[in-house]
């Protein structure tokens, strides 16, 4: 059975349609951008805020505070913006600012959302 593959938006690697992430950027969102705290899909540049949740799509970076969109990593210097959850069943990366896992509904203690240079150089 044949299947067709769509590019990643964010490196151009061609992509299968099911597949969860890009194998050539670990990009967990290839085929287009979702809200990180409600997972509703977005469109970068049409859109201030989320229609779903009301949160703002364009944040000032935490570590070189220039603004960027929700995403994985900082449009600006490159530093990542993903966290882990601390629940050891799940370990689900999730935007730093998340109050709560997306995946398994753990709240995320404010402690734990504070990116640093060092946490923002993970591999991509």
């Amino acid at each position: 059975m044949a299947t067709y593959k769509q590019p990643c938006i964010h490196c151009g690697a061609l992509v299968e349609r099911d597949a969860r992430f890009c194998p050539g950027c670990a990009s967990n969102s290839p085929f287009g951008y979702q809200c990180p705290t409600c997972m509703r899909e977005i469109q970068k540049g049409a859109q201030r805020v989320c229609a779903g949740c009301g949160r703002q799509l364009y944040i000032a970076c935490p570590i070189c505070r220039q603004l960027t969109f929700v995403q994985e990593r900082c449009e600006a210097c490159g530093a990542s913006l993903m966290i882990r959850c601390k629940n050891p069943r799940c370990g689900v990366m999730q935007f730093y600012e998340n109050e709560k896992c997306t995946a398994c509904g753990k709240k995320i203690k404010p402690k734990d959302r504070i990116l640093t240079p060092a946490m923002s150089q993970q591999p991509r």
